[in-house]
């Protein structure tokens, strides 16, 4: 998807028309546009430590900040790249960084007040840990029931990084699943498919014999209602957890 900038030709328009072309067509609607080469992400990584580097903590600064923040950068994220880039950089530079990556990420707080947050943004409770199924998980999921009459429906939170193992859904009639992402950020994966992001209001519906996984994006709470679809004789086999490796991978 192609970054829309328009900054050059609102500032320099009339006084230097050619620049402005090159910053908003060229430098936005077409170097950050490469997503296929690199996600928006570590552009913004990329642009920020160049940035911090010369000392230019402008507003130009603060807008590849902001920027870097609403492409996925976390708050515990910028602070280990400035004090990183500091050694290298220089420390007043970093102290510069550091007053202007205050002021962009001061809405983020600790883990658990991270937790609070996540649950204040949705109508559903996360319920309690969902130890039951553990060993079925890397990381710390939560589970609360919403329905447990007719049709399961299960509000299932998974903590920043956490996911399920591989695994499939079976019926000898009906069956399946369907997920309805309620907040936060994830992914849901089928085998042999690219993983596909879920965010408030997506869903995803998952047939029998279907193998795949779903779970939080690393920087992200991720909530969704999963709905058992009824069938006759249903159970869910489970399979290989998703290796860090290909975690990893996605952006």
């Amino acid at each position: 998807m192609a970054v829309k900038q328009t900054a050059g030709r609102t500032a320099l328009g009339e006084f230097a028309p050619k620049f402005a072309e090159l910053n908003d067509d060229v430098l936005f609607g077409q170097v950050w546009s490469r997503e296929d080469k690199m996600s928006l992400r570590d552009r913004s990584l990329i642009t920020v430590v160049a940035l911090l580097s010369q000392g230019l903590t402008d507003t130009s600064f603060m807008h590849h900040l902001e920027a870097a923040k609403a492409n996925g950068i976390t708050k515990k994220e910028i602070a280990e790249m400035i004090t990183h880039a500091a050694f290298y950089a220089g420390w007043p530079k970093a102290w510069a960084a550091f007053r202007l990556a205050k002021e962009i990420w001061k809405d983020e707080t600790g883990e658990a007040d991270e937790k609070t947050a996540h649950e204040k943004s949705m109508i559903f409770s996360i319920g309690q840990p969902n130890d039951a199924f553990a060993k079925y998980f890397t990381g710390q999921s939560y589970l609360e029931p919403v329905s447990e009459e007719q049709v399961g429906i299960f509000n299932v939170t998974f903590e920043p990084g956490c996911r399920n193992n591989w695994h499939i859904h079976h019926a000898d009639n009906g069956g399946g699943q369907i997920l309805v992402c309620v907040a936060g950020r994830g992914f849901y994966q089928e085998w042999g498919k690219e993983p596909v992001c879920m965010t408030a209001g997506d869903t995803v519906n998952i047939l029998v014999g279907v193998k795949h996984w779903h779970g939080a994006a690393p920087d992200s709470w991720f909530s969704h209602l999963a709905v058992e679809v009824p069938g006759e004789n249903g159970h869910t086999e489970w399979c290989e957890p998703v290796s860090s490796e290909d975690y990893e991978k996605i952006k």
